[in-house]
């Protein structure tokens, strides 16, 4: 467990860089569009990807990833579908760290063992997953079929969290740690802060857990650099990338699927901005 995420990181901080990690919608508005967005953010220079699977009732997320979720799900995907998608972009990336984040229903309802299996390196090949809406202190049964299945259970380091969440944090979680910079939902909409994560950062490692990102709000170089100078080992963004897939959408009217007119446009717009955000990561 942890290969692909510990040769990662250990390549980085040889190279003095951080990590920028995107975030993005599987099938968001559709499976050939998101593939297409997904090269164009490994191209641009992306060093791992979070990959999300749609859901109806995305609590932890603000109003630019809900409407990824309501379009991937309108056109037509499903937990079966974002298997295969995993599975096509492990193929095409066989060295690159893959983490999902998926509502911790979506793993109830497949059945927890099934879902880590199905997700894990011996199914499509993600290399950790994320459950947003499972606290760790409720984290037991989710570690243990994510090491099961050779999975890097990852958990969320609350906003000025207390230490004995953050040792529970730094314990249970594999890869990396998820360092929420502020309270609420995702969004671009409400700008990240940095205010209590050095001390956060510091006490994950002291418990000895793995490296620290920086989420939910991370929309610009700035951000970026404060995460590292913070003591993060790097950021990922989430929404900043989805407003601009949102921006190359046209609707389908009448609740019907969602399109995207000019590809190229859309995926030399996300390299463009995935490209700025790698660069603030170069100390």
């Amino acid at each position: 467990m942890g290969r692909r995420y510990d040769a990662l990181f250990a390549d980085l901080e040889a190279r003095g860089e951080g990590a920028f990690v995107p975030f993005l919608m599987l099938g968001d508005p559709s499976p050939q569009v998101s593939l297409e967005v997904v090269r164009a953010v490994v191209g641009a220079g992306a060093d791992a990807l979070e990959l999300g699977v749609p859901f109806s009732d995305p609590v932890a997320d603000g109003p630019t990833i809900q409407a990824s979720h309501a379009r991937a799900l309108r056109g037509g995907a499903d937990v079966a579908s974002a298997i295969e998608q995993v599975r096509a972009i492990r193929a095409e990336f066989p060295d690159l760290p893959i983490g999902m984040l998926i509502y911790g229903n979506v793993a109830f309802a497949r059945g927890v063992d099934r879902f880590y299996a199905d997700f894990g390196p011996e199914g499509a090949g993600a290399d950790s997953v994320l459950l947003p809406d499972v606290p760790v202190r409720e984290s037991a049964p989710f570690v243990a079929a994510a090491e099961a299945a050779g999975v890097d259970p990852v958990f969320i380091a609350p906003a000025r969290a207390d230490e004995r969440t953050l040792e529970r944090v730094a314990a249970c979680s594999r890869g990396y740690v998820y360092a929420v910079s502020r309270d609420g939902v995702t969004g671009a909409e409400r700008s990240s802060q940095t205010l209590g994560l050095s001390e956060a950062v510091a006490s994950i490692r002291r418990f000895g857990g793995p490296p620290v990102l920086l989420g939910f709000g991370i929309s610009t170089p700035g951000h970026v650099a404060d995460a590292l100078a913070a003591g993060a080992a790097g950021a990922i963004t989430g929404s900043a990338i989805t407003a601009i897939v949102d921006r190359h959408v046209s609707s389908g009217g009448d609740g019907g699927r969602a399109r995207v007119e000019d590809v190229g446009a859309l995926t030399r717009e996300v390299s463009a901005y995935v490209a700025s955000m790698k660069a603030a990561t170069r100390r």
